[in-house]
């Protein structure tokens, strides 16, 4: 009789179409800690009966546990893709059957989705839609905005997490990974923790530590019924899941921009900071992002082990160091900088500061802040919401822009680069943005877009969703009015298409399109 850790008999049973009444071929889908098998519109989740450094599911009554933990969690999320958990259980001696005889394993019951729904699947064939990428941003922030909170050291917390990635990577088959790589990343680690201790106490103690997702890649995000969805989160060890709701995010952002999808890791990163007001914390995002290429490092090395043939194994092990020196690269600092862009509505702001953003700093890209986002936020609405005319006043103008200084101040005590993306036109908001760089010591460079008359009509006629308001009337308001000197700022000729907009405003900065200096 097979033991509970032998789970030959279960798979076999499993992979029989005959097993769940059907004469299609059972399709299979093997992660490093589980098997998913696809029949009809169900997928059934199995965990493997392995002990590793961070996981324990080698018994029946532990992975059933675990099953049950991630129905539960997941219905946070994903509550119309998360069905059961049903048994499978021996009837007679070599016979198997779903919730009948004496239990020998557990399984996850899910409804299936098309693979072409999920975004692992999605970013082989282009970049995210940028709407979709700005619902998901929601999707992330709201859960955030509900999971529950713990208390703790935040600082251990971190510390428990690079010590664990030392262990994993270290169970390693030697030379697998580089031992002279993996020992100057944990060491290289914890000096970059040692000084945030106490902001990561700090994010603590204001309820920053919260049960979150856990495992948060393209891998486990899926468009469901039109909504992007978060599933399969880290239900094995509530102690791993709950962490800094930016550590929660980094993986998501690590996986993006590893896989080249800067621009919108760079979009995703600045619209979930409007809708959560991160800014403060923003010190501790590349040590995030440095231990979640960490963890993908050990588990894809991991992976890599149980590959046959030599070539898929070899294969797997490339991606394996490949995360591992992203882990290295992605510890660099960040450099404090100010941009702002300015210029009449319709000249382009928007557009190119969401261009220069990834390309400004280290990943994601520099902290993008825009008045029409501030407005809205303010006005307790969306960023795409429509405000009346009435909204726009020189009081609801001033406090605006006070809200803008106040965030940018944040951003950059933080030691992160930021791009201001406003209008400008009144002499006195350059000179209070200037001079906020010049208080805290910081380089700044101000742009000015500069379009005929006919473009910046076209422009804002064209807008869709977008979180400005402004039409053609308040354009021409603009054009009359005298915006005073320029000096100090770069006039940025913006009556071309948006990349070469890009490149005249690269060039102004200093640096080129692909390799800015601040890298």
């Amino acid at each position: 009789m097979p033991g509970p850790g032998d789970q030959h008999e279960v798979i076999e049973f499993l992979s029989d179409p005959a097993s769940y009444g059907c004469d299609e071929p059972i399709e299979r889908i093997d992660t490093h800690a589980a098997i998913i098998f696809l029949a009809g519109d169900r997928a059934y989740k199995l965990k493997r009966a392995i002990r590793l450094p961070y996981l324990d599911f080698s018994t029946v009554a532990k992975r059933r546990k675990v099953c049950e933990s991630e129905l539960t969690l997941n219905r946070r999320t994903a509550p119309d893709l998360y069905l059961e958990v049903r048994s499978i259980g021996r009837v007679s001696e070599g016979r198997y059957a779903f919730g009948k005889g004496r239990p020998v394993d557990w399984l996850v019951v899910m409804k299936r989705f098309p693979p072409e729904c999920l975004l692992e699947t999605m970013v082989r064939s282009g970049p995210l839609d940028s709407a979709l990428t700005r619902q998901l941003a929601r999707a992330i922030a709201d859960f955030h905005g509900s999971a529950e909170v713990a208390r703790g050291d935040g600082t251990r917390k971190i510390q428990d997490v690079i010590e664990g990635n030392r262990v994993s990577m270290a169970a390693l088959p030697e030379g697998l990974l580089s031992k002279e790589k993996c020992n100057r990343l944990f060491y290289d680690s914890l000096a970059m923790a040692e000084p945030l201790a106490g902001l990561l106490n700090e994010r603590s103690a204001r309820g920053f530590m919260r049960h979150c997702h856990g495992d948060l890649h393209l891998g486990n995000i899926c468009v469901w019924q039109g909504r992007a969805t978060l599933f399969d989160c880290l239900e094995f060890d509530a102690h791993l899941a709950t962490i800094d709701l930016l550590y929660d995010l980094a993986f998501l952002l690590m996986d993006m921009w590893h896989r080249g999808h800067h621009s919108e890791a760079s979009l995703l990163f600045n619209r979930y900071c409007d809708l959560r007001g991160e800014n403060d914390g923003l010190a501790v995002l590349p040590l995030f992002l440095s231990m979640r290429a960490a963890v993908r490092a050990h588990v894809e090395g991991t992976a890599a082990t149980r590959l046959e043939p030599a070539t898929a194994r070899d294969a797997k092990i490339q991606v394996a160091r490949g995360y591992l020196d992203a882990a290295l690269a992605l510890l660099e600092r960040p450099t404090a900088r100010l941009i702002a862009i300015g210029g009449l509505s319709g000249s382009g702001k928007s557009t190119l500061a969401a261009s220069l953003a990834p390309l400004t700093g280290t990943p994601p890209g520099a902290r993008w802040l825009r008045t029409d986002v501030l407005r809205k936020k303010l006005a307790g609405v969306e960023p795409e919401a429509h405000l009346p005319e009435s909204a726009y006043t020189s009081a609801t103008h001033e406090a605006v822009y006070r809200a803008l200084l106040d965030e940018v101040r944040t951003t950059l005590a933080a030691g992160w680069p930021v791009i201001v993306d406003a209008v400008f036109d009144f002499p006195d908001t350059r000179k209070r943005i200037r001079s906020l760089a010049d208080d805290l010591g910081i380089p700044f460079k101000g742009l000015w877009l500069e379009a005929s008359r006919h473009i910046l009509h076209e422009r804002v006629r064209r807008r869709k969703g977008d979180a400005s308001d402004a039409g053609p009337a308040v354009v021409d308001k603009q054009l009359q009015r005298d915006i005073g000197s320029l000096a100090g700022w770069a006039r940025v000729d913006a009556d071309c298409d948006a990349g070469q907009t890009l490149l005249h405003a690269c060039a102004a900065l200093g640096f080129s399109k692909s390799a800015p200096e601040s890298r």
